[in-house]
């Protein structure tokens, strides 16, 4: 059976970035994720399986990471891309809708079935998904597990690909001179009633934590930039 866990973007608390246009010729890392130049991108609006992960296709496995990174590098290796900025991630990656040759090279892999669409993603994407599902495209043609639960189940140390350069490691944990205040007894709900009471972002190990909440288990539940509702 899928394993539908909601996923995001790993992203820092501050909500954007300023404009910016990152120009070059690319390399892709993995499923979801490039080198322009000196920067490190991470698409935005999607979510590839991680590198070394497997779906399973009726009794055999195969490397749906892998492929996913196969065809990104098929779509932006040693071609030209132009990508629009909108934040950065906890990893210092810069999150950003890339094109090649006027492809929406997120929405491509989104098309061809190698990644799942996040909460904060235009429309467009989202009907594409239905698409793939619909057709049993890619990863959509077997049981696989969502990549955030993925990652959450191997550390990020443990499952790197071996073009992944090495980027800034995770924040410490994080810690709060005054403690929050969460619902008596239990957790939040939605984000919206954590926001209400002043509690959001919520920490693991804080009252009120919720994992639901939490959809790249970072350890971190409502996060600004993923306003999530």
């Amino acid at each position: 059976m899928f394993r539908f866990l909601t996923g995001s973007l790993l992203l820092l608390a501050a909500p954007a970035i300023r404009a910016e246009e990152v120009t070059g010729l690319a390399r892709a890392i993995d499923g979801d994720s490039l080198q322009v130049g000196d920067r490190e991108i991470r698409l935005f609006g999607i979510d590839a399986p991680e590198y070394r992960q497997t779906c399973r296709d009726g009794i055999a496995n195969w490397s749906c990471g892998k492929d996913a990174a196969v065809a990104l590098r098929t779509l932006v290796d040693g071609r030209g891309v132009s990508c629009e900025a909108h934040a950065r991630d906890v990893y210092g990656r810069t999150v950003a809708t890339c094109r090649q040759g006027g492809l929406d090279v997120a929405l491509e892999m989104v098309a061809r079935g190698l990644a799942v669409v996040l909460e904060d993603a235009p429309t467009a994407y989202l009907d594409r998904q239905a698409a793939s599902k619909a057709a049993r495209a890619g990863i959509w043609g077997s049981q696989f597990e969502m990549p955030n639960a993925y990652r959450a189940a191997h550390p990020r140390s443990d499952d790197a690909g071996p073009v992944r350069p090495a980027t800034a490691a995770r924040p410490a944990p994080f810690t709060r001179s005054q403690p929050k205040t969460g619902p008596q007894g239990a957790m939040w709900q939605s984000c919206a009633q954590a926001r209400a009471a002043g509690a959001a972002p919520v920490h693991r190990g804080e009252p009120g934590y919720n994992p639901r909440l939490d959809g790249d288990g970072d350890g971190i539940a409502c996060e600004p930039y993923r306003q999530r509702r």
